[in-house]
């Protein structure tokens, strides 16, 4: 929620936009933030919106553009812990204003999407639509799997419009259903960071792509630990095999045990968790990885072919359970 607040505060501070991109904002928002109500018998317009400084935006662009004296009203949450919602009404001339701003067509009935004129617009007044619609019903989420812009919308239809406006700005945008509520979301990285960055929300865009390249980073880091913890414990869990599977070798062949197959069981017992490598190195005169590891196969395959000939328990039975080879 925080990062979501950071938007609605960065774009309810823009100034000075051109009056067709007020028109697209104040429409959104009054589309995605309200809709129509019968008041004794006359059309009113409302928008319900969670800050006092969006409302009060609200209401001053409607009077400014469209000549209306809107009234705001706040809404007591459920319980005491729900933030105060506002509400932005107009009633006296709240038909005339539905059909200036295209939530009533000419024959008085409802208009589910957005109006042409909106959705068709310049760059600007597509970006003054989706800033509205988020200021009345977006989010941010934090960078990582569950990243996104969403907008929960009034309809199917003003979805689909919302995906359109999105695409002709260069952003991919997505609608989808969620408990019966249509959506438009966002989900690539570098279009959220796009699309915040077109409706206004500069710094939030910054702040959001510098926290994702940490998260990627941190991410990375931890995975090489995990992997080097992963590595770690098989080289473990292979040592522990191997010396116990030596060790029975040995018991097996007892004085059969040819002394240079002896002398690479011993130096294997001796270092346990020594690399190949470094147990050639120990080894006197020195031997190299591969002979190393040939002598150990050889002594473990001789005292398997042993025990199978004296039907007692091979180097096998000597790893303990769970480990791996």
């Amino acid at each position: 929620m925080a990062l979501t607040t950071d938007v609605k505060a960065e774009l309810v501070n823009i100034r000075n936009a051109p009056p067709t991109v007020r028109v697209a904002e104040v429409t959104a928002v009054l589309r995605f933030a309200g809709g129509l109500h019968s008041i004794a018998g006359r059309i009113a317009v409302e928008a319900e919106v969670d800050a006092e400084v969006l409302a009060r935006r609200v209401a001053r662009d409607l009077a400014e553009l469209f000549g209306v004296r809107p009234e705001i009203a706040q809404i007591q949450g459920a319980s005491g812990h729900d933030a105060a919602r506002y509400a932005v009404r107009v009633i006296g001339a709240g038909e005339t204003l539905a059909r200036q701003i295209g939530l009533l067509d000419q024959r008085r009935r409802p208009v589910r999407g957005l109006p042409n004129r909106v959705t068709t617009g310049s760059q600007e007044e597509l970006a003054g639509l989706w800033r509205g619609a988020f200021l009345a019903a977006g989010t941010l989420n934090e960078p990582g799997r569950s990243a996104m812009v969403e907008v929960v919308c009034p309809s199917s239809e003003s979805a689909m419009a919302l995906v359109g406006a999105a695409h002709r700005l260069g952003v991919t945008a997505k609608a989808r259903e969620v408990r019966g509520m249509p959506r438009v979301v966002v989900r690539d990285a570098e279009a959220i960071r796009q699309l915040l960055t077109i409706i206004g929300a500069g710094r939030t865009a910054v702040a959001w792509e510098e926290m994702r390249q940490r998260r990627e980073v941190r991410a990375g880091v931890n995975r090489l630990v995990n992997f080097d913890d992963a590595n770690l414990r098989r080289s473990a869990q292979a040592a522990v095999a191997a010396c116990a599977r030596v060790n029975r070798a040995l018991e097996i062949l007892g004085d059969d045990v040819p002394d240079h197959l002896r002398a690479a069981g011993e130096l294997r017992l001796a270092h346990r968790e020594a690399s190949l490598d470094e147990l050639g190195h120990h080894a006197d005169p020195p031997l190299t990885k591969d002979a190393v590891a040939g002598r150990i196969r050889r002594l473990l395959a001789m005292a398997d072919k042993r025990a199978a000939h004296e039907g007692i328990p091979g180097t096998e039975s000597a790893v303990p359970a769970g480990l791996d080879d």
